[in-house]
């Protein structure tokens, strides 16, 4: 599997990692942790000298129950933020995660290289048709409803059918689109309970059918550090015991806010043959 960002073709025969880069206030692990632009540039330096492939950019958390930010709001945050970090490292394969079309075309125009859509494209009908018109990578994840209601839509007939019924319909107008690379995120933690969550990881392999790219988005979230009673600081060895889990099963790029971790995880993983 390769993906084409930028002209460059990333391949994914060995897992790649995804930094994570919060702008928002409110992100429910680094939330407000880098507001200025010597720490934004010192935070992705760092993530890119441990081994991410790519860094995550985003402007809008999507934690439960999250606040509506306007477009204006969302555009006002990352927009600069793309700018600085693509004038510091013009080479930066840049990920956006945003619902929304016209804030992927902008940050596109200004550098980005793929787009992370928590939506797959059903919050904005008109993502669809920009990714296709933009000819980068786009990744789809699976959610119900919105951040602040999705954990009010729990309820499934059968789990693992359900969402991979929801990735075929996706992925299929995705491709009537125009969309060639697509990556597709399960959405831990989004319109799923603790049980739920770990089925799906215990059963990530099963998403190898679709023949897409697994992105999965483990690192510290709610599933781990309640399970281990502790918080999302506490979280970074549970992370890394099912980061080793997911790549296991099938997975092709991690989601990381701790990017050293990641990679030794992966390298010991390979190591096993």
């Amino acid at each position: 599997m390769t993906l084409n960002c930028k002209g460059r073709l990333i391949r994914l025969d060995r897992p790649k990692i995804m930094g994570i880069l919060n702008v928002t206030p409110d992100s429910f692990y680094d939330g407000g942790k880098y507001r200025n632009p010597k720490e934004i540039l010192s935070q992705v330096a760092k993530m890119q000298s441990e081994g991410a492939t790519f860094i995550d950019v985003g402007a809008y958390s999507s934690k439960p129950g999250a606040a509506i930010v306007t477009e204006e709001e969302e555009l006002k945050r990352i927009l600069p933020i793309i700018d600085l970090l693509l004038a510091e490292f013009p080479e930066l394969l840049l990920s956006v995660d945003t619902f929304r079309a016209k804030v992927a075309k902008l940050c596109v125009s200004h550098g980005a290289a793929m787009i992370n859509d928590i939506s797959a494209g059903i919050q904005d009908e008109k993502m669809l048709t920009a990714v296709a018109q933009l000819r980068v990578p786009y990744v789809m994840m699976h959610m119900r409803g919105t951040p602040k209601t999705m954990q009010d839509k729990t309820h499934y007939d059968n789990l693992l059918e359900d969402i991979c019924f929801y990735f075929s319909e996706r992925i299929a107008r995705a491709t009537e689109a125009g969309i060639t690379d697509i990556l597709i995120d399960p959405g831990f933690g989004f319109a799923k309970t603790l049980e739920q969550n770990f089925e799906l990881l215990k059963e990530l392999g099963y998403f190898r059918i679709l023949e897409r790219p697994i992105l999965v988005g483990l690192s510290r979230k709610s599933m781990i550090y309640k399970t281990l009673n502790t918080n999302a600081s506490g979280a970074l060895n549970g992370t890394t015991a099912l980061h080793m889990y997911a790549l296991s099963q099938g997975a092709n790029i991690l989601r990381v806010h701790d990017v050293k971790e990641a990679l030794d995880c992966i390298t010991l993983y390979q190591a096993l043959g």
